[in-house]
């Protein structure tokens, strides 16, 4: 499993990096002001990397007792994105809502796309820092090369 200091360089990486795309990506995108964009992104990230500590804390203890180990397939790294996305989306939809000035529905639609743009994104980086800070115990279960999609273990 995973150390404090890991997380936090997992989650840092992951919310500074995410914050460079979305931000230019989202005012484009809804038409908005960049600051609007940047602001709410920035609140978003705050808000997404305390649930990304929390979250992958959580899952990891989940999935360690259900499979023995913390090592993802493709299967578990889906429901890993998707069930992060749906905890974030229920936290940030009322706050994007209020200060945009938008319907629920509106905030929803935008939100969503934020939701499906970090769902594809999350996924690759998850999957990517895995590759680069593999844990020790993936290296005794299974070989290197087999850290691929489909690998059940």
């Amino acid at each position: 499993m995973r150390k404090p200091a890991d997380r936090i360089r997992h989650m840092l990486g992951f919310e500074l990096i995410g914050l460079a795309l979305v931000t230019p990506l989202g005012a484009w995108a809804f038409a908005l002001p960049l600051h609007d964009v940047g602001l709410l992104s920035l609140v978003g990230a705050t808000l997404a990397a305390a649930w990304t500590y929390v979250y992958n804390w959580v899952f990891d203890i989940a999935l360690l007792r259900w499979k023995g180990t913390t090592l993802k397939s493709l299967p578990i790294r889906i429901l890993h994105a998707v069930l992060f996305e749906l905890g974030l989306l229920a936290a940030f939809l009322p706050l994007l809502a209020l200060y945009l000035g938008v319907s629920l529905w509106e905030a929803l639609l935008m939100d969503g796309a934020f939701a499906l743009f970090y769902l594809v994104y999350g996924f690759a980086y998850n999957w990517a820092y895995d590759r680069l800070f593999p844990l020790a115990e993936w290296r005794t279960i299974v070989p290197r090369e087999s850290f691929s999609a489909g690998q059940d273990r």
